[in-house]
């Protein structure tokens, strides 16, 4: 089974490009997308064991795994409004040059399955080697998806998203490399490095060479991840993207960076070194915590501020494995509520784009009165991804913070704090005028009811992350709390 959840996504992928017919090609995805999360219910739900020499899946992948299939079933019924509405539904007309032109639907099927299956191949990935060629192919599947619109703003971020991905794919291979050296010093070279092998021998690593590997796949992958000062890439990309496919950038892409460096933290706890890799995670994390602050006020672009708004919450999941014990549950609660709430925000900027045609904060007015369900879905997802209660994230952010101060981190604690509230501030100082204030008179509304497959994910996402605030299912409860022992090396 486990061997399905990355071939069907990729045949289905390589299917696409072949399909002249475009509602076959929203068929394929839906149903590409409606068959991995079926697959991923019955190894995670059902409690199936898989495992292989190259692929396996413990909880704390588990995880991940659930939240890309969620998230992409999501994306698969939204695509459906996406393409009805024409290619340039979610064009910005300022931005747009009158000869541009789409990428054709084929491709762009083609590479968003191929994006999928590459992504759960990061997750269920083994070895390091074959982790970091899936982590690759990520890069390769969603550039195209970044580069849609083929504007000049959308090549740029296309550019820069490879460029300085590639550079931290590089030095993440470097690390790949001075952990088979940390290795192969031990005397146990012929195991590889197979994950789950390097946990039960760390003690015998050669801690300077793990050192070493572990600061080159932190900053490789942290790259990815868009922590700061790496996150260079993150708000263009997501920005100039298709809104369904910055939801899956910043819900799933994101999460399997993380997931990567979480490998490496896993082989330095078992080799006696947690105190190291912890505070670098807690440096970074604090740091991106606070440049997103800093960025967030006076933007612009609403997309954008969304994107800022990712790279302060991968500070947040960081800042939590930087702390440790309770923290490090919070964190892994913290990637399941960012990537439900996140998911379904760039959803509904999605929608506000097509009704207005523009990204520019001051020319979105009255939003609830011209969409109104996307206007109270835009404020709803706001207040959850501030930390406001009773949703999720507020919880999850709420562990972090009392787990510091449990471990008397009054000072980092107090940081925290101030940078959540900064956050927090910064949004609202556009939101409320963008859902409340007069709207212009050019703007037409889309008719009696918004598009079904546009609200529905939106929906389903947003009463998902209510839920999490009152209570969190016996299932998700077991794999996060399977997954923290898998992470910490608790017995």
């Amino acid at each position: 089974m486990i061997f399905l959840l990355v071939l069907i996504p990729f045949i289905s992928g390589i299917m696409a490009f072949f399909l002249r017919n475009n509602p076959a090609c929203r068929g394929l995805i839906v149903a590409t997308a409606a068959a991995h999360s079926g697959l991923t219910a019955a190894i995670c739900f059902m409690n199936v064991k898989t495992s292989s020499n190259w692929l396996f899946l413990d909880e704390l992948g588990a995880l991940f795994l659930c939240i890309t299939s969620i998230l992409f079933l999501a994306a698969a019924v939204y695509s459906i409004a996406f393409f009805r509405e024409g290619p340039h539904s979610e064009d910005d007309k300022k931005q747009t040059a009158p000869v541009s032109f789409n990428t054709k639907e084929a491709a762009f099927s083609g590479c968003l399955l191929l994006f999928l299956g590459s992504m759960t191949l990061v997750i269920i990935s083994r070895h390091f080697g074959l982790l970091w060629v899936a982590m690759e192919a990520t890069t390769l599947a969603s550039a195209p998806l970044i580069y849609f619109h083929r504007n000049k703003r959308s090549l740029e971020a296309t550019w820069k998203y490879l460029l300085i991905c590639s550079v931290g794919i590089a030095l993440a291979l470097l690390g790949n490399l001075f952990l088979g050296v940390a290795v192969s010093l031990s005397g146990k070279g012929n195991i590889g490095l197979i994950i789950s092998q390097l946990d039960l021998s760390g003690s015998e690593t050669s801690i300077p060479w793990l050192k070493a590997a572990f600061l080159f796949i932190f900053v490789g992958y942290g790259t990815k991840m868009g922590l700061a000062p790496f996150h260079t890439w993150l708000p263009d990309a997501h920005s100039e993207a298709p809104s369904l496919v910055s939801a899956l950038l910043s819900g799933a892409l994101l999460n399997c960076a993380f997931l990567g460096i979480l490998r490496a933290h896993q082989v330095c706890v078992a080799s006696g070194i947690a105190s190291f890799s912890r505070d670098i995670f807690l440096l970074f994390g604090l740091l991106s915590m606070a440049a997103a602050a800093i960025f967030i006020f006076g933007q612009h672009d609403y997309k954008r501020l969304l994107a800022y708004s990712s790279i302060e919450h991968m500070g947040i999941m960081a800042l939590g494995i930087g702390l440790g014990q309770t923290a490090a549950f919070g964190a892994l609660f913290h990637v399941f509520n960012h990537s439900m709430v996140k998911g379904f925000l760039f959803f509904t900027a999605g929608n506000i784009l097509s009704v207005y045609h523009t990204k520019e904060v001051k020319n979105v007015k009255g939003l609830i009165r011209i969409a109104p369900v996307s206007g109270i879905l835009w404020m709803l997802g706001i207040l959850a991804i501030t930390g406001t209660p009773p949703f999720g994230v507020f919880f999850s952010e709420f562990i972090i913070f009392r787990s510091a101060v449990e471990q008397g981190r009054n000072i980092t604690a107090v940081i925290y704090l101030i940078l959540l509230a900064a956050v927090f501030i910064g949004m609202f100082l556009v939101v409320p005028e963008m859902v409340q204030g007069k709207y212009p008179e050019d703007i037409k509304r889309p008719g009696k009811k918004e598009n079904m497959f546009r609200i529905l994910p939106c929906l389903v996402l947003c009463g998902f992350a209510l839920w999490l605030g009152f209570c969190v299912p016996d299932w998700l409860q077991n794999i996060l709390q399977q997954a923290l022992i898998i992470l910490e090396n608790l017995k």
